[in-house]
């Protein structure tokens, strides 16, 4: 490693900037085309397709957490002499999407029947070309490596074709088909939702206990609860568990319906908690996922008793038209009129879910929908995990994995919506249904159905329908299957699970060629899955809470480095990460601490150069470089375990506590004596951590390994590989003595009130016993010590205890304590700290916060406590030793 002679040291600013260097750099990237994917390279592949994000979206902490973990591992292959191919691009989120359309017109007067349903696709087009951008520019900046030439939507020409491509495939292999089922409705939006759309939330409701049967105690009748009383209009039966001996004789009467010419059934059914409420329950199978499963198993009528807007249809009763929550009142009040009511709750908290759109609670709902039949794709789904074909991270997540594949439930893929995929199914004029692929033309006169797919169902294809599917292309060839998947463990079920039914279906297709092979494929070969986000206090970050943070204006704030470097910091497989302010300041202050390092380095003539052999380094020098090659092994290691957080903290206390903190100013002292191969060690060390650091903190890391080095940039530059030293464990222990003897030293002089920098005489015995005699200039200058002279008298003296010897360290501090004040110093500080542990074991010893806060909240505060109280032992006994 040589100089370049394009380094100018001094250019570099006094203070690092982020604001001023980010874009500039960045744009620099792309236009270079760094991260620009060729398919023809012999290099070997990396491939990560991002998770779509929703076009009608803006960047939140989840996605800027994904993005980070996925440029991370981006860049470090790209430095390691991979072909990386990181493929951006966006969902045209049906639902949201006609939402915010349909918002615009409703601000015009108008609604999407108005303009009709071509206007409207066209008027949603012009949308996404002029505001759908929104989340790409905020991706660059936070640095997001991505090929933008290949920038992916789901509703392009090619994807399109992909989807109505395997829409046929499944369709004619038996494994989409149409039936009427129960799914969530959203009556605002007039359309099934996927059960991802649907947000529980506990509310304030009412339990209601009503009877049905004979008013008489005498004769028959039964006792049911609910929460959704106007239902009742669509019960069918009354079911009770086989074993409840209270109902046994009744199994098989029929009670009448107090409004309805219907007679309830009463069945015997295990799903029925015998110990909850009476033991019976109503069940309406149009309108509840349970009661439906209950009504198929026993053959039930299943009468839907609301229509698209959830009001009250088809009872023939005085409830007809009315909206469901105004039946809910009428319904209970026309049931008191018959004297049925038998109690009433109120408020009942319990869970209802809600739409995430349109904000109206749910309504379960038997309707007819297209679904795929997902058995068999569920199963090879699972197959490939338990065969090892794709690797589940971290481990310990693999069998929420098969619970889900395993037990999984056909899938409702139509949804009554103009925006999306259309289903590609075509009606006749007598009821006949043909499938149309993409390269065949519908019957002359038929009508294609209304219905459009789930966006799901596109996004399934993601990661070989934006390589080019159907067709086969050099990116197919090249990058699939894909590597890693890079997602949160919450949609492991709702999309992973999709893209890999999807992707064995395709994969195990024997006439189906991907990727340049034939036979079963997996679209991914490994899924990293992390947590969640939240706030310093461990709570979940929502809306509602107002503890949600904009990444963008951490940014602004902090830098993208900041950003990135608090929440890769906080990333581990699968564990959640709770983040706040202060932990972005200090990601902030760790790239100054950084920047003024290596600034300091570069003005001192820190440069690439040979270092000498090991015999004439220093004991620092040996130190540093062995702990610079054990860090750069561990670092490695983490990345391919996708241990983030373990990557990072190495860096950071390396850099920090071991670089920062004492070489560098161990440098200062070399270089004061004219050892001149201090600049290359600094130079070695920098250029290693720059490149350890740059996937996570890419733009100080550019800036400044630029000028340390002169290179063209760090995207390309090689990864640290073994650089042959090892620690040195002589050396490493003699450097271990003297920070700790220097440590020692400061500490005693803190204690005494001596200011900073303050030389105070001093005198070392046994230091040649201790094998601390080559440190001794260090030691002096770094606790600030001088050399005795004729008038030297010892007034205090520090024992160290190496693991050599013993150090004692006599110091002559006459003159440089004020007593008195020094006693009102430490006077001060006895009574914050009292006050601190007096604080802490108050909270400590308190039931009802030790039972509400989280562990590490209670586990933060039993450290402060110990802290605290080591604090008042150490005060006092420096008041005892300064005496009256």
């Amino acid at each position: 490693m040589t100089a370049s002679p394009n380094r100018d040291p001094q250019s570099l600013p006094k203070t690092w900037d982020p604001s001023a260097v980010e874009a500039e750099l960045y744009q620099g990237w792309v236009r270079a085309g760094y991260f620009t994917a060729d398919p023809t390279s012999d290099k070997p592949a990396y491939t990560i397709v991002l998770p779509p994000p929703n076009v009608t979206g803006s960047l939140h902490m989840g996605h800027a957490l994904d993005h980070t973990l996925m440029d991370a591992l981006t860049r470090r292959k790209r430095m390691q002499g991979y072909e990386v191919l990181w493929l951006p691009g966006t969902d045209h989120a049906g639902i949201a999407t006609q939402v915010v359309v349909e918002k615009q017109l409703a601000a015009e007067g108008k609604t999407k029947e108005d303009v009709g349903r071509e206007g409207f696709i066209e008027r949603v087009w012009r949308w996404k070309n002029e505001s759908g951008g929104t989340i790409a520019e905020q991706m660059r900046r936070i640095g997001d490596g991505v090929d933008w030439s290949r920038d992916r939507f789901t509703m392009d020409e090619g994807l399109s074709r992909a989807v109505r491509t395997i829409f046929k495939r499944l369709y004619d292999a038996g494994l989409i088909y149409r039936a009427e089922r129960l799914v969530n409705w959203s009556p605002v939006l007039q359309t099934a939702i996927s059960d991802l759309e649907v947000k529980y939330e506990d509310v304030e409701g009412e339990l209601v206990s009503f009877r049905y049967g004979s008013m008489n105690d005498d004769e028959p009748h039964i006792v049911v609860a609910t929460t959704r009383i106007e239902t009742m209009l669509g019960d069918t039966a009354i079911a009770v568990h086989p074993d409840d001996e209270r109902y046994k004789h009744l199994v098989g009467r029929k009670l009448p319906h107090p409004f309805l010419d219907r007679e309830l059934i009463i069945v015997a059914d295990e799903h029925v908690d015998p110990e909850f409420g009476t033991g019976a329950v109503k069940v309406t199978p149009a309108h509840d996922p349970n009661d439906f499963e209950i009504g198929l198993r026993h053959n039930l009528p299943m009468p839907t008793i609301m229509d698209e807007r959830a009001r009250i249809a088809n009872t023939g009763t005085q409830f007809d038209g009315m909206d469901r929550f105004e039946a809910r009142v009428k319904v209970r009040e026309a049931l008191a009129a018959q004297g049925r009511i038998v109690e009433e709750k109120r408020p009942y908290i319990h869970s209802v879910g809600h739409s995430e759109r349109s904000g109206e609670p749910i309504e379960p709902r038997l309707s007819m929908q297209w679904w795929v039949k997902v058995e068999a794709l569920a199963k090879a789904a699972g197959d490939a995990v338990r065969n090892g074909e794709t690797v589940i991270h971290p481990k310990s997540l693999e069998p929420r994995w098969f619970a889900w594949v395993d037990n999984m439930h056909d899938w409702c893929i139509s949804r009554q919506l103009w925006w999306g995929h259309r289903i590609p199914i075509w009606h006749g004029p007598n009821g006949e249904t043909v499938c149309v692929g993409p390269d065949e033309t519908p019957p002359e006169g038929w009508e294609q159905d209304p219905d459009v797919l789930d966006t799901w169902f596109s996004s399934a294809l993601w990661p070989f329908s934006t390589l080019g599917w159907p067709e086969a292309t050099p990116e197919l060839e090249k990058f699939y299957p894909t590597t890693v998947l890079v997602t949160g463990y919450d949609i492991l079920f709702f999309w992973v699970a999709r893209m890999m039914m999807f992707g064995t279906f395709v994969g195990n297709d024997p006439a189906i060629t991907l990727g340049g092979k034939r036979g079963p494929q997996v679209p991914f070969k490994n899924v990293f899955l992390h947590g969640l986000i939240r706030d310093e206090h461990g709570r979940k970050m929502s809306k509602s809470r107002g503890n949600g943070i904009d990444p963008l204006d951490w940014v602004e704030k902090y830098g993208a480095d900041a950003l990135r470097f608090t929440l890769a910091r906080g990333a581990s497989p699968g564990g959640d990460l709770s983040i706040g302010d202060d932990h972005a300041r200090a990601s902030r202050n760790f790239a100054t601490k950084l920047f003024n390092a290596t600034r300091f380095a570069l003005l001192n003539g820190a440069a690439p150069a040979p270092l000498p052999d090991a015999g004439e380094l220093t004991d620092a020098d040996r130190w540093i470089l062995g702990r610079m090659e054990q860090v750069r092994a561990e670092v490695d290691e983490a990345f391919e375990a996708y241990e983030f957080s373990r990557a990072c903290e190495a860096l950071y206390h390396f850099a920090w506590d071991e670089f920062c903190d004492w070489y560098v100013e161990l440098a200062k002292v070399q270089l004061g004596q004219g050892i001149t191969h201090t600049t290359a060690v600094l130079a070695a060390v920098l250029d290693t951590l720059l490149k350890l650091l740059h996937p996570v903190m890419p733009f100080v890391t550019e800036t400044l390994w630029k000028q340390l080095t002169g290179g063209e940039s760090l995207v390309i530059a090689e990864w640290p590989k073994p650089s042959g030293f090892t620690l040195d464990p002589v050396a490493a222990q003699r450097i271990a003595d003297m920070q700790k003897l220097i440590t020692e030293v400061r500490r005693f002089r803190s204690d005494q009130g001596l200011n900073d920098r303050q030389k105070v005489p001093a005198r070392l015995s046994d230091t040649a016993a201790a094998d601390v005699e080559a440190q001794l200039p260090a030691v002096a200058a770094l606790a600030w010590l001088t050399e005795p002279d004729d008038t030297f008298s010892p007034s205090a003296a520090v024992e160290v205890r190496l693991s050599q010897g013993t150090v004692v360290v006599e110091l002559d501090t006459r003159g440089s304590v004020d007593i008195a004040a020094e006693r009102r110093r430490l006077e001060k500080d006895l009574a914050a700290a009292q006050k601190e542990l007096a604080g802490t074991e108050s909270k400590l010893s308190n039931e009802a916060f030790l039972a509400k806060a989280p562990a590490e909240v209670v586990e933060k505060i039993r450290k402060r406590r110990d802290v605290a109280r080591e604090e008042v032992d150490r005060i006092t006994a420096r008041l005892a030793a300064l005496g009256q």
